[in-house]
């Protein structure tokens, strides 16, 4: 019983990280599409905000062994790869 909750916490903590991941990606597409480009400071800000928010999360999910620290680290990763495109696609659109 006890291992079927810490499983279920697991689960639910790697998904609300993988989702606010997702939530991020989106709020910089929307920037890059309606609001800003990449090199405006202001992007840069939400940005760096953002991923340093769940940089943070991250950190309290591992510290509490709800993830591992790889798991951590491919959610971040995964991120800045998707990041990264979006950004490139965005500066050969200009």
């Amino acid at each position: 019983m006890l291992s079927n909750v810490r499983e279920n916490q697991y689960e639910k903590a790697h998904a609300i990280l993988k989702e606010d991941a997702e939530q991020i990606l989106r709020l910089i597409e929307v920037q890059i599409e309606h609001l800003t480009m990449p090199q405006c400071p202001l992007y840069e800000e939400v940005l760096d905000t953002q991923m340093f928010g769940l940089s943070r999360e991250i950190d309290f999910a591992t510290r509490l062994e709800l993830i591992t620290e790889d798991q951590g680290k491919e959610i971040l990763g995964t991120l800045e790869k998707q990041l990264n495109r979006l950004h490139e696609a965005a500066q050969q659109s200009v």
